[in-house]
């Protein structure tokens, strides 16, 4: 079987003989009920191709569409004229990318539809392409934006130059409205929604189908798909592993099914990672090979959120659907870019809980993290996961603290924001690595505790102070009463008190209560 691993061509696929999964009955749907959409999804999530898939139907190729639903469904199959742009494959770090793109791909619509440039506004000469093409062609035209929103994401940290790009796109786009009536269909796709409702202010009618159920599969591999198409596939990763056929089901399932964009529909596949998990025969974390996530990892360095706080239960539809580009909420950007999804839903109050998708965003995002808060890891013998875990494992808190305490110190640039929450997170990352239960700001009758790691025999509970004393610490947990609740655990508990310093950023003093 070959799997298009990178080929975003859909005539390219189909004619090469690579695998397609049908999702064409969803794109006869979108066309023939509606005008303007907007689908947001994670990157490597299947947008490109479906915007492929949609400008080769819109451009009559049904020959490419033989054996597919849309072949039975579609009768007139009419030739229209199509505008593709994608903003993607850019690094937006200046004014003028933006305009170099734009007036790039639009001196190749001017060329093509024999349209004059009389205008330095891409706006205008948008509004005129659109004319030109429907008119010479006697066709509305069909309009395919991909990654609407990169020169904006690129910029989060930066709100002065996000803004030139948002004002640069809303002036562009704005085409849209004014030339509606040579406009056949408008599909847009983006990883967020950031900026949507003011790059889009005057295009009112566009459609967010980001968590519509009917579509929720319209990028991805759902479970019936999987076994559908690609049984033979599991088949063949079975034997190369080991592993009967429903062991690798499960598997597969465990480290990238889950995401749900919608409360009632059920978890879809990353069509990139398990492409390729069939290809190599491996299980690893191929989507975060080709990226991280920086300007999230950006976002946590200014120490303004707790991690714990991101697999919160008490999510509004608002957070989940829309965004302030100027100052964008950290659950909203992880849940809109793929690495928090939806895992339940309360009716009642209509709040959403969520999570990790799978195991491969949560340790691939656990190990960006790491780059940032545990760097000495990846250098220091002395630092190895290894040693933690041992430490952990074997109730050894003078060599866990020692090590937490040259952890810190082998820093080699300073923190910024809130140090203990700095300190907080590099523990909570540092201890999810390690595959220990681990929580922060932990909620007892006695208030909140600020770290509980948990092993197969002991609790650890530490009380964090910032330019105080490890004494202070320790009263305050014992005081509040933070191990209360393992006492009838059966562990062992170790009550740890912890001073950090801002002057060194490092753990000046600690000390283990009786």
């Amino acid at each position: 079987m070959l799997y298009p691993i990178g080929i975003q061509d859909f005539e390219s696929l189909r004619k090469n003989g690579f695998v397609y999964v049908d999702k064409t009955a969803l794109i006869y749907k979108l066309a023939s009920t509606g005008r303007y959409y907007f689908l947001g999804r994670p990157r490597r999530f299947g947008k490109s191709l479906l915007l492929s898939t949609m400008e080769a139907y819109f451009r009559g190729k049904k020959e490419l569409f033989e054996g597919l639903a849309i072949a039975e469904l579609e009768q007139k199959w009419q030739t229209h004229p199509v505008l593709r742009l994608d903003l993607g494959g850019k690094a937006y770090d200046k004014e003028d990318v933006l305009d170099k793109v734009l007036d790039d791909i639009l001196s190749r619509w001017e060329a093509e539809y024999g349209v004059e440039n009389r205008s330095d506004v891409a706006g205008l000469r948008f509004g005129n392409v659109i004319e030109a093409a429907c008119r010479q062609t006697g066709h509305p035209v069909v309009i395919l934006i991909d990654e609407y929103d990169k020169p904006i994401v690129d910029n989060l940290g930066d709100e002065a130059l996000a803004d030139v790009f948002r004002r640069q796109l809303q002036g562009f786009y704005s085409a849209m409205k004014s030339q509606d009536a040579f406009i056949r269909f408008g599909f847009l796709t983006g990883v967020t929604n950031i900026g949507k409702l003011s790059v889009f202010s005057g295009l009112n009618n566009l459609k967010d189908i980001s968590m519509d159920v009917r579509y929720t599969d319209i990028c991805g591999i759902s479970e019936e798909d999987l076994k559908s198409c690609f049984d033979e596939s599991v088949g063949e990763l079975a034997e190369a592993n080991g592993l009967s056929v429903k062991e690798t089901y499960s598997q597969l399932a465990e480290m990238y099914d889950g995401y749900h964009f919608h409360q009632n529909s059920a978890g879809i596949y990353n069509p990139f990672s398990v492409l390729n998990t069939f290809d190599s025969g491996e299980f690893k974390e191929y989507w975060f090979e080709t990226g991280t996530p920086s300007f999230l990892v950006r976002y946590f360095q200014r120490g303004n959120y707790l991690l714990d706080d991101l697999t919160t239960n008490a999510v509004p539809a608002s957070k989940l659907s829309g965004a302030n580009y100027e100052q964008p909420d950290a659950v909203t950007l992880l849940y809109q870019s793929g690495y928090l999804t939806i895992k339940g839903y309360d009716d009642r109050f209509r709040l959403y809980s969520l999570d990790y998708p799978n195991e491969e965003v949560k340790t691939g995002f656990l190990q960006s993290l790491s780059r940032f808060y545990l760097p000495a890891m990846e250098t220091r013998g002395d630092l190895s996961v290894y040693r933690f875990i041992m430490d952990i494992e074997n109730g050894d808190v003078n060599a866990l603290m020692n090590r937490l305490t040259a952890l810190f110190a082998s820093r080699e640039y300073p923190l910024e924001g809130d140090r203990e929450i700095i300190f907080e997170n590099t523990l909570s990352t540092l201890f999810q690595l390690l595959g220990m239960q681990v929580q922060t700001e932990r909620h007892t009758s006695g208030g909140r505790a600020d770290i509980i790691l948990e092993s197969s025999r002991f609790v650890y509970v530490l009380e964090l102070k910032r330019d105080q004393s490890a004494d202070a610490a320790l009263a305050q947990l014992e005081k509040n009463g933070y191990y209360l609740p393992f006492l009838a655990g059966g562990k062992k508990i170790f009550k740890i008190g912890v001073n950090f310093s801002s002057d060194t950023q490092c753990i000046d003093s600690w000390k283990v209560g009786d």
